[in-house]
């Protein structure tokens, strides 16, 4: 007498008497009461699941597959369709996206990028650094390779999710190398050149933080990042020429604000290599809170460890976290989820010039 078995798809328990309900694999046995189930099974080997109601469907229209956050989801359904993305606009309009900018050079943009990020990440946060400056310093300092970079989001149009690596389980990167620097050129024949980062990272939405270190230059590339951010946050060494700095921009963000209809908010100014001891330092903070006010945040105090960290590709918080340098931007992290959480920032005002002005007239 032949052994019971049990059906694939209706789990009837039943004695196999036919070819058909046999079917091997090449690992397995699989078993089926009748041919009506046979056929049930050959045809779902076809099907998709809606990542919605999880509804079985054959899969037969354009708008039921569709890419979100690197992963492949499918939809029955214009209906269940439309749910998914009212839910990843939801989150989209969840993620604060930081340009961390200064057109002067030597200000600490990528230090304050990198452990920021890491600091957001170790609070918690999942968050997502991109390198805009084809240096590549961010790579540099966390000891970072990758296949694909940001220039192939950019240029070449590839999926984020196909160039982004992973750094830690909340810290992912999208790095570069010098092949960005190529990126300017089609950006510049591009029809929408100042918004063709914020088109290709749409369906980046399973962050709470994007965190943007951007190259010391007005480029197209920068002009793109703050196209796609909703805040700056303003590195600034404590030096008169730093200052001056600050001038170019605030006419940058009102540039932004005016030509391109995209408001950017001053989320801080964060004063670098700080020594309290000379005048300079003591000076700069003051003309910065003279004109930014509350928006100066604590800062960050010159440190031997800082410095050290990049060539151990390691954070801060990863290479000394008990330094002088990781307790200063424990303090950064902790101020910038406070204004995040208030959603500070202020948009610059085209017609205000007096930032520009007590500038000027700073360290004369």
């Amino acid at each position: 007498m032949s052994t019971p078995a049990e059906c694939q798809v209706c789990k009837t328990r039943f004695v196999p008497r036919f070819a058909y309900q046999r079917q091997r694999t090449a690992t397995d046995v699989l078993y089926f009461c009748s041919q009506a189930c046979h056929e049930q099974h050959l045809f779902a080997a076809h099907q998709k699941t809606c990542s919605v109601c999880e509804a079985r469907f054959d899969l037969q229209y354009a708008f039921q597959q569709t890419q979100v956050d690197g992963e492949v989801r499918y939809f029955c359904s214009t209906g269940c369709r439309d749910h998914e993305m009212s839910a990843v606009r939801e989150r989209a309009g969840r993620v604060r996206r930081i340009a961390v900018l200064n057109q002067k050079g030597g200000t600490g943009k990528t230090t304050t990028s990198v452990n920021l990020a890491a600091g957001l990440a170790e609070a918690g946060h999942r968050v997502l650094i991109i390198d805009l400056d084809a240096q590549g310093n961010v790579a540099v300092s966390l000891g970072l390779n990758a296949p694909k970079t940001i220039y192939d989001v950019i240029a070449e149009g590839a999926h984020p999710a196909d160039c982004i690596v992973k750094v830690t389980d909340r810290l992912d990167a999208l790095i570069a190398n010098t092949s960005l620097a190529n990126a300017e050129l089609r950006l510049a024949a591009a029809r929408d050149r100042y918004k063709v980062l914020a088109n290709r990272m749409q369906g980046v939405t399973n962050y709470d933080y994007i965190i943007m270190d951007c190259g010391p230059s007005l480029s197209l590339l920068n002009q793109n990042a703050l196209t796609y951010a909703d805040d700056i946050l303003i590195p600034v060494s404590c030096d008169y020429l730093a200052l001056v700095g600050v001038k170019q921009i605030l006419r940058t963000l009102k540039k932004v604000n005016e030509l391109l209809l995209h408001p950017v908010n001053i989320l801080g100014v964060v004063p670098t290599f700080f020594d309290m001891r000379t005048r300079i330092s003591v000076e700069a903070v003051g003309t910065l809170k003279a004109y930014f006010k509350d928006r100066v945040l604590p800062p960050i105090r010159v440190n031997t460890r800082l410095k050290e960290a990049p060539s151990h590709k390691k954070t801060i918080f990863e290479y000394a976290p008990d330094s002088r340098g990781a307790k200063d931007y424990r303090k950064l992290v902790q101020r910038v989820i406070h204004l995040c959480s208030a959603s500070g920032g202020e948009v610059v005002d085209e017609d205000d010039d007096t930032g520009e002005d007590s500038v000027e007239r700073s360290g004369t």
